[in-house]
């Protein structure tokens, strides 16, 4: 059924020429970042990544905190840290070129549902798409679609995250479910999939806050379940929630980025785990197939990301090398950072560096 769906965009697909697509991991407007938005511009805080992302036909990000000026934080449940942002935030990720954000996550609810809806409100009418939380099941569980250089592209959000979140059949919440292979989840996945392709999507995003906090290397239980998804019909995974990237991994029915990092925020920094190094994963895609990937490392600051330089742009490369060594995905150093090719016609010889 899914290889039919497949077929049934490929008209569609077709049309669309050359398109890049920039996925960054947790982007958390609030708390101190919130606060020095107040006396910057809304381009601001992306520094030397910013022209990277206005080049790209449009990013893909996990929105990690609510925009809403409700003030009463959820307290049903324990929880430690809520973030929220005023709402003008939208224009920090206008200026970002940011088209759609996941809203699956351990944060959206931070304000209660009312904050997720204040939240949904503000992007729908920043012209911002979102995915994995909704004013109901339904809502969450959808994908959501939008046009990046005449390509549809879909993202389907989900998260292990704060089960107390889930939506229900007629309250707003997040697209929650336990992340294994063989549950309900890849289920659900194969079906939103093949709603988005029924709604003419040429290319299907599954964008998982999966797993705990700090931690290097997908369990097996992540691995099993990201390889199952490219087989009910998802082209790439986008997976955040560890603050820290993960490896990469080439399938031959897809890619999986097992977790961005963090991209922007006001966190602490582990001088050991370094959750203030990331990149920017730039997916170029030819005839709507995804083409090659070229990851460019970033350095995180209070407020702000830049590209990475002189040692630690090494380091960073050095570090996704190590990760991508089990997966056996073959790596390229390139001079902005590195790069791995997707399709069969790409793997000729080129002069962007060694094969690693």
């Amino acid at each position: 059924m899914m290889r039919l769906a497949r077929r049934a965009q490929s008209e569609a697909v077709m049309r669309a020429g050359s398109v890049t697509l920039a996925f960054v991991g947790d982007v958390m407007l609030g708390r101190g970042v919130n606060e020095a938005l107040r006396e910057t511009l809304p381009d601001t805080p992306w520094g030397t990544v910013l022209p990277h992302l206005r080049r790209s036909d449009g990013a893909i990000a996990n929105l990690e905190c609510a925009l809403t000026t409700h003030a009463r934080p959820w307290s049903r449940t324990p929880k430690v840290f809520h973030f929220r942002a005023d709402p003008r935030a939208t224009g920090v990720l206008r200026a970002a070129n940011v088209r759609c954000v996941s809203l699956a996550n351990n944060h959206s609810l931070d304000f209660e549902e009312e904050g997720l809806l204040d939240t949904i409100r503000h992007l729908e009418a920043a012209g911002i798409a979102h995915a994995g939380a909704g004013r109901s099941e339904q809502e969450a569980r959808s994908p959501a679609l939008f046009e990046a250089a005449g390509l549809s592209i879909a993202v389907i959000g989900l998260t292990d995250n704060e089960p107390a979140f889930a939506a229900g059949p007629d309250h707003p919440g997040t697209h929650y479910a336990e992340i294994r292979a063989g549950s309900s989840a890849l289920a659900r996945v194969e079906a939103a999939a093949l709603e988005a392709r029924s709604r003419g999507a040429g290319l299907v995003v599954l964008s998982l806050h999966w797993g705990p906090n700090m931690v290097t290397e997908p369990p097996a239980r992540f691995r099993a379940f990201a390889r199952a998804a490219l087989g009910c019909g998802v082209d790439v995974v986008h997976g955040h929630s560890a603050h820290l990237f993960q490896a990469v991994e080439r399938r031959e029915n897809g890619l999986i980025l097992y977790d961005t990092g963090d991209f922007l925020d006001d966190y602490a920094v582990d001088p050991l785990l370094r959750n203030d190094w990331s990149f920017l994963f730039l997916l170029e895609l030819r005839a709507g197939a995804p083409f090659r990937l070229r990851m460019l490392p970033v350095r995180l600051r209070f407020a702000r990301v830049d590209l990475a330089e002189a040692q630690e742009f090494d380091a960073i490369r050095a570090r996704m090398k190590a990760l991508c060594r089990p997966f056996a995905t073959p790596l390229r150093e390139t001079s902005e950072g590195l790069l791995l090719l997707l399709a069969t016609e790409a793997l000729a010889p080129t002069t962007d560096g060694p094969l690693l």
